[in-house]
């Protein structure tokens, strides 16, 4: 009776303590799931640079060679947009300077849209034809939150860059450590599920590097398609446009930011019919690549059903943001392997 009483205060002590380091820990729980889905999906590349004869048993300069690889590979193409992006805010600046001295004429193919063109030009000659009407018009903006606005995206800039050298971190020790903790991962996956516990994680594993290679294989497929379409309806700097919504397009979705921009471009420029096609093209890419082809190659690589992946991918998303895009397949995967499992075991006992 002693033996009981102690083991159950252990468990529920165990509990607690677990509950009270998840709650110490729960602002950086995200962080640490990155640093985990990087360090399985890179594994493999760590291991490889490991076996090269100048680095050959050095665990802390290869840990530091790849991380801060990975860093690069992140941050150079994020720093290159925000670069374009102060440019085109200069730019900005000085249309909304010049828009306060002698007001923006509507552009000439304003006109010409059907039922509306008229309606549309006068209403563009009430906010922004004169020099009085764009400085209210602009007050009104500033007014309404724009300066609001530009410090909070300030500050979630700082936060999201100080985040990620958090993850860079945790994902130095990750690869430090690797070896110790995944003989950890793999003996608390014994006693939980037994024998099949090396499987789960073998197939959760498997979700992970699928789903980033399903990723990263239509952001390269949108980003030539795409770049493609841009240099087709006449857009400067095609190749830099390509690659960008190449990057974006590992996220689902996200690459409509970019092409719908460039149509936006377009019909502003009076090329109407270019920016139309160019909106539909990449609408028709990305509803075939997000819906399709990134479920089915994340999907064959564990042996998961289209649909199981699908759910699991857009699941992901609603409930953990961006993350939830791994979380999700491998969630399911695991739980197909324990089905199949349970399934296997009901027939044999029949």
């Amino acid at each position: 009776m002693i033996n009981k009483l102690e083991t159950r205060a252990r468990l529920i002590a165990g509990f607690l303590l677990l509950l009270l380091g998840g709650w110490v820990l729960h602002s950086y729980l995200a962080l640490l799931a990155w640093a985990v889905v990087l360090a399985i999906t890179t594994w493999p590349l760590y291991l490889r640079l490991l076996s090269n004869s100048k680095l050959h048993g050095h665990l802390t300069m290869a840990a530091v060679c790849l991380t801060l690889l990975i860093g690069a590979v992140i941050l150079v193409p994020l720093g290159y947009g925000l670069s374009r992006l102060l440019q085109e805010s200069e730019s900005l600046g000085q249309m909304i300077t010049d828009a306060q001295k002698v007001g923006i004429p509507p552009p000439a193919w304003l006109e010409t849209i059907p039922a509306i063109g008229h309606w549309a030009k006068d209403a563009w000659m009430d906010f922004l034809g004169s020099s009085e009407a764009a400085k209210e018009s602009l007050h009104m903006i500033g007014s309404g939150g724009a300066i609001k606005f530009t410090k909070e995206f300030a500050s979630q800039l700082v936060q999201r860059f100080f985040g990620f050298l958090t993850t860079l971190l945790v994902l130095f020790f990750v690869y430090w450590h690797g070896d110790g903790l995944g003989r950890q991962v793999l003996t608390s996956c014994r006693k939980l599920f037994g024998e099949n516990g090396v499987r789960y994680t073998n197939h959760a594993t498997a979700a992970v590097r699928a789903t980033v290679n399903g990723m990263l294989l239509v952001g390269i497929g949108k980003g030539l398609l795409l770049g493609a379409g841009y240099a087709l309806a006449g857009l400067s700097h095609s190749a830099i446009l390509g690659a960008l919504t190449g990057i974006f397009a590992m996220i689902p979705y996200a690459a409509k930011l970019i092409f719908g921009s460039c149509s936006l471009v377009l019909i502003a420029e009076g090329h109407i019919a270019e920016g139309s096609a160019l909106f539909v093209y990449g609408f028709i890419i990305t509803l075939i690549a997000d819906n399709y082809v990134r479920p089915w190659l994340i999907g064959g690589a564990v042996q998961l059903p289209f649909l199981w992946t699908l759910l699991g991918i857009f699941g992901g998303m609603e409930n953990f943001g961006l993350l939830g895009v791994f979380l999700g397949p491998t969630l399911m995967a695991v739980l197909m392997s324990i089905w199949r499992d349970w399934i296997a075991d009901a027939g044999k006992s029949a």
